[in-house]
C-alpha cells in the first residue's frame, strides 16, 4: 500500500471517528466517503457534498440509524430530492424562494410490500377466476372427471 493510500485511510479513520466508527458507516451506508455536511431533512437522514468526487457521486446521504441497513431512494425527502439529482445547487434549507403550496402531500416512502400499499379500485370484471378446491370428504366422481371442482363444474 502506498503512502499516499496509507494517509487517505487515517483520514477517513480519523474523520468518522475511529476504526469502529468507520466500519460501521462501511456497513450502514456502504461508503467511506469525506465530505462536508449540508443539511439534514425531517426524517433525520443527513447529506453531504464533496466536490473532489465525480459529478453525480458527489453528493450522497446517510440515511437514520432507525432504517438500519433496509434503506431506498424513496426515503430522501422531496425537499432534498432536486438537491440531490444535480437539479439545483441550492439545498432546501438554504433557499428562502422555495415555495411550499396547499396542495403539497408530506412525503411518504415506497409502501409497496406493506400494509398501506396502494390498490387502485377496478372497474372492470376480473377475467381469471379463483381456482375452488374439493373438500376432502369428497371424492372424484366415477366418470373420472378429476377437474371437477375446478370453476363453473359443480363438486358431487
Amino acid at each position: 500500500m502506498g503512502i499516499r493510500a496509507l494517509k487517505n485511510l487515517i483520514r477517513i479513520i480519523r474523520y468518522h471517528g475511529g476504526l469502529y466508527r468507520t466500519l460501521e458507516r462501511l456497513y450502514l451506508a456502504d461508503t467511506t466517503k469525506i465530505g462536508h455536511f449540508v443539511g439534514q431533512d425531517q426524517f433525520g437522514n443527513r447529506y453531504y457534498e464533496n466536490n473532489y468526487f465525480f459529478f453525480a457521486r458527489n453528493r450522497w446521504v446517510i440515511y437514520t440509524r432507525k432504517v438500519g441497513v433496509d434503506y431506498e431512494a424513496t426515503q430522501i425527502s422531496s425537499e432534498y430530492f432536486n438537491w440531490m439529482h444535480h437539479i439545483t445547487d441550492i439545498p432546501p434549507d438554504r433557499d428562502p424562494d422555495r415555495k411550499r403550496y396547499h396542495w403539497m402531500l408530506p412525503h411518504t416512502e415506497n409502501q409497496t410490500g406493506t400494509n398501506n400499499i396502494y390498490v387502485p379500485y377496478s372497474t372492470v370484471n376480473a377475467k381469471i377466476q379463483p381456482w375452488v378446491p374439493c373438500k376432502a370428504s369428497k371424492t372424484v366422481p366415477p366418470s373420472g372427471d378429476s377437474q371437477c371442482c375446478q370453476l363453473s363444474k359443480p363438486c358431487f
